[in-house]
């Protein structure tokens, strides 16, 4: 079977593609025949070492994909081969064949296909993990969203609605911001021609934002978190600006207001039972039409390079999906 590798730490164009020996499962263990793999800024961040999860040379990259199982380990009973699944594998999706932890995967919900199904655990979980649990956002709040035409952007937009919230869309193009309002969002913010905290005070009557659901981090974070109302929830969920700002602590003293941080890998690992009740949440929400993940483009396998470079540079809409 071919697969992506990490044969060095670089940006996407040191990635080769090389045959490889099919995988075999052991105990608690399942093999899935890829039919699409997603593209997350995870997977930018990995292969350049930057990561908190750090994979031993070489490794596939990879964090979410969907396809057919094909082979179960002993002890294996919550599927089986010829089932339709998601997995969220931290790294290793980018290949034709993954072996992964049996608990680790998901049914694919009746009717989606393989593409969607790649581009939606991911998001749509992390969104809803931030948004309802750690960030209590309730029916008529107000929510801002960070980068919101990106993949967990777009999702966060989704679920926000889904709450019955105000959904602020903040990001940095005209083009960007079309895609949000496609996708409901009550208002926009152009954070790169825009002042972004006073445009959130103006659009709430100078109240503030209840919810920030920040995925970018660098420069925009402080003004974000400034546009906060009392006792608002400023969500720490990535840093795709690429630097990770220092927050005075006077703010979250003098607003009343909290950083929370949103880490959906780890939740679903700690909180089985809650995340088994978040992914019956986001397939309750598909199946009545409030969830649309936004597949942008499309590459083959033997591209995943060209796909991780647009991530990188920061102009991916919604997601970009490797098909096998």
């Amino acid at each position: 079977m071919k697969a992506i590798l990490c044969k060095q730490y670089g940006p996407p164009e040191t990635l080769v593609i090389e045959e490889l020996p099919s995988p075999r499962p052991a105990a608690g263990e399942a093999v899935v025949a890829v039919r699409a793999a997603s593209v997350n800024f995870p997977d930018v961040l990995i292969i350049q070492n930057k990561y908190q999860f750090k994979p031993p040379l070489p490794f596939s990259p990879g964090s979410e994909m969907a396809g057919v199982v094909k082979e179960v380990g002993e002890g294996v009973k919550n599927v089986r081969p010829g089932d339709r699944v998601i997995a969220f594998t931290t790294y290793g999706a980018f290949a034709e064949e993954v072996k992964v932890d049996a608990g680790r995967l998901v049914p694919i919900p009746d009717g989606m296909d393989f593409v969607t199904a790649s581009a939606f655990l991911l998001t749509y979980g992390t969104a809803e993990h931030a948004l309802r649990d750690r960030g209590a956002l309730a029916r008529g709040e107000t929510l801002a969203v960070l980068g919101a035409a990106g993949g967990v952007g777009l999702a966060a937009v989704d679920i926000g609605k889904a709450l019955g919230a105000e959904v602020i869309a903040c990001a940095s193009t005209a083009e960007k911001l079309a895609v949000c309002r496609e996708h409901g969002a009550d208002a926009l913010v152009n954070y790169a021609a825009e002042d972004l905290r006073e445009r959130i005070r103006e659009l709430t009557g100078g109240r503030g934002a209840d919810v920030v659901y920040d995925a970018v981090g660098g420069p925009y974070t402080e003004p974000a978190l400034r546009a906060t109302a009392w006792r608002g929830r400023l969500l720490v969920v990535g840093f795709a600006a690429g630097e990770i700002p220092r927050i005075p602590l006077t703010l979250p003293l003098l607003k009343g207001c909290a950083i929370v941080g949103v880490f959906w890998g780890e939740f679903a690992r700690r909180e089985p039972r809650e995340f088994a009740r978040s992914i019956a949440q986001l397939g309750a929400w598909w199946r009545e039409g409030k969830l649309r993940p936004h597949v942008s483009r499309t590459f083959p396998l033997e591209r995943a390079a060209e796909a991780l470079a647009l991530m990188a540079a920061r102009q991916v809409k919604g997601k970009v999906v490797l098909t096998v």
